[in-house]
C-alpha cells in the first residue's frame, strides 16, 4: 500500500485526489494532508481519511483547525499530528513513510516541499506549475540525480506524457498543448478593459481555483504550461505549440519526425490524470465518464491571438531569456492577478504589470532554492510597486496606466 502526501488537499486537485484514494482503499492511504487556510474542509478530510499529519499555512489556522476538530467531535486520541508553516510542508513531503507526493499547492508555497521530495527520490505527481516555472533547472536536476521521475498531473502535460510512449525522444518534432481559450476567446480587445473579476472567473470548461481560472482567462496558464513542458520533456521552446481547442477534449498532441501525430483524448475530469500519476505505469479503471462515439461531434482548433492575450507571448519570451526570467514572470503574475481580483487594476493591467516587472528586474542564474525564493520576493516587490502606480482609491475609481 502506497502512502500519499497531498500538498494542497483542500483545492480542486487535492479533493479529486482524495476521491481517487477513496475508491482504492486497498492500494493507497493518506499520510499527510497539507492545506493553506481552508481549515473547515481540512478538518472534514481529517475525520474521513485519518492522516498521520495535517499541516496549515499559519499559526492562527493551526489553532482554528483544533477548534474545528473539537466541534466535529473527533476524540483527541484520534487526531493526527498538527503543524503549520513552510517547514511543516517540507516535513510532510519528505517523511520516510511517504511513497507519493501530489504537489498541488497554488503559488510558490509548494516549491521547497516538492523540491525536497524530488531530492529524496519520491514519486511526485506534479500539478503545481510554479515548481517548474520558477525552479525548473534545479528541480529537474534533482530528479535526474535522484533517479526519479515527475509524473505530470495537469491534463495537458499528462496527455503529452502518455503520447510520448509512442516514440523515442529523438523522434519528437513538436508538442502541441491545447487551451479552451477561456471565457474571452471571442471578446474584442477593446472590450477587455471592462471585464470584471466575476466574468473572468466563469471558465467555460473547468472548475478550478481563482488564480488558475484568471490565468486561463489571460492564457498565462498556457504560458506556464509551455515553460513546464520545456523542463518536463526536454524540448526547445520552438518545439512547443499552443492551439485553442474550445471543446477541451483533445488535451495534447505529439508530432513525430515521420509526420505521425498522436493525440490524448479524454473527458474533462481531472481524476483520470491524477489516477494515472498514482498508478503509473498501470492503467486502472477510473471513475470517469466514457465518450459515446456514436454521438456526432465537432472539434475546433485555431492559433491563439497573441495581441489580445500578450501574456502567452511574454511566457515564451521569458523561457527564451532563461535564467531567472520565468521566476519573475510567475511572481509578477501572481501579484497582478491578486490585484485584479481585488479591483486594484483592470484585466489588461495584469499583462502590463507582468511585462514591466520583467523589464525592471535583472535576470540572474539561480543556483539554489533559497535564491529562487529571494528572486521571487524581489519580483513581487517590484510588481506590487507597479500595481500601486496603476490604481487609486481616493475616488473609488480604477485608473489603468
Amino acid at each position: 500500500m502506497r502512502a500519499v502526501t497531498i500538498l494542497g488537499s483542500t483545492g480542486s486537485i487535492g479533493r479529486n485526489t482524495l476521491d481517487v484514494i477513496r475508491r482504492w482503499p486497498d492500494r493507497f492511504r493518506v499520510y499527510a494532508l497539507v492545506a493553506g487556510c481552508n481549515v473547515d474542509e481540512l478538518a472534514r478530510q481529517i475525520v474521513e481519511f485519518r492522516p498521520r499529519l495535517a499541516v496549515v499555512a499559519t499559526e492562527n489556522g493551526w489553532r482554528l483547525l483544533q477548534e474545528r476538530l473539537e466541534q466535529l467531535g473527533l476524540p483527541r486520541s484520534q487526531w493526527p499530528e498538527l503543524a503549520w508553516g513552510p517547514q511543516a510542508y517540507v516535513a510532510a513531503s519528505t517523511a520516510p513513510e511517504v511513497d507519493v507526493v501530489i504537489s498541488a499547492i497554488v503559488g510558490i508555497a509548494g516549491l521547497e516541499a516538492t523540491y525536497r521530495a524530488v531530492e529524496l527520490g519520491k514519486r511526485v505527481g506534479l500539478a503545481n506549475k510554479e515548481t517548474l516555472v520558477a525552479g525548473g533547472k534545479l528541480v529537474m536536476g534533482a530528479a535526474r540525480k535522484a533517479g526519479t521521475e515527475l509524473i505530470p498531473v495537469d491534463s495537458e502535460h499528462s496527455g503529452v506524457y502518455q503520447c510520448l510512449k509512442a516514440g523515442r525522444h529523438s523522434e519528437i518534432a513538436r508538442l502541441i498543448l491545447t487551451a479552451s481559450g477561456g471565457p474571452f476567446r471571442n471578446t474584442p480587445k477593446e472590450a477587455l478593459h471592462s471585464v470584471t473579476p466575476e466574468q473572468a472567473l466563469q471558465h467555460p470548461t473547468w472548475k478550478m481555483g481563482k488564480r488558475i481560472t484568471i490565468d486561463s482567462a489571460t492564457l498565462m496558464n498556457k504560458g506556464f504550461e509551455v515553460i513546464e513542458a520545456h523542463w518536463l520533456f526536454d524540448v526547445r521552446p520552438d518545439q512547443i505549440q499552443v492551439l485553442i481547442h474550445p471543446q477541451s477534449s483533445v488535451h495534447a498532441l505529439v508530432e513525430f519526425r515521420d509526420g505521425s501525430v498522436i493525440a490524448q483524448i479524454s473527458v474533462t475530469d481531472m481524476r483520470m490524470p491524477i489516477q494515472y500519476a498514482l498508478t503509473y505505469p498501470e492503467r486502472a479503471d477510473a471513475p470517469v465518464p466514457r465518450y459515446d462515439w456514436t454521438v456526432p461531434r465537432t472539434w475546433q482548433f485555431e492559433p491563439p491571438d497573441l495581441d489580445r492575450f500578450p501574456l502567452l507571448r511574454l511566457a515564451y519570451q521569458a523561457l527564451e531569456t532563461g535564467r531567472s526570467a520565468p521566476c519573475t514572470l510567475n511572481a509578477a503574475d501572481e501579484v497582478a492577478v491578486e490585484a485584479f481580483l481585488s479591483g486594484a487594476i483592470r484585466f489588461p493591467g495584469i499583462a502590463e504589470v507582468v511585462e514591466e516587472t520583467l523589464q525592471r528586474v535583472p535576470t540572474r542564474e539561480l543556483e539554489s532554492i533559497e535564491q529562487v525564493l529571494a528572486m521571487d520576493a524581489e519580483s513581487r516587490r517590484v510588481a506590487r510597486e507597479l500595481v500601486l502606480q496603476r490604481s487609486t482609491r481616493s475616488t473609488g475609481q480604477i485608473v489603468s496606466a
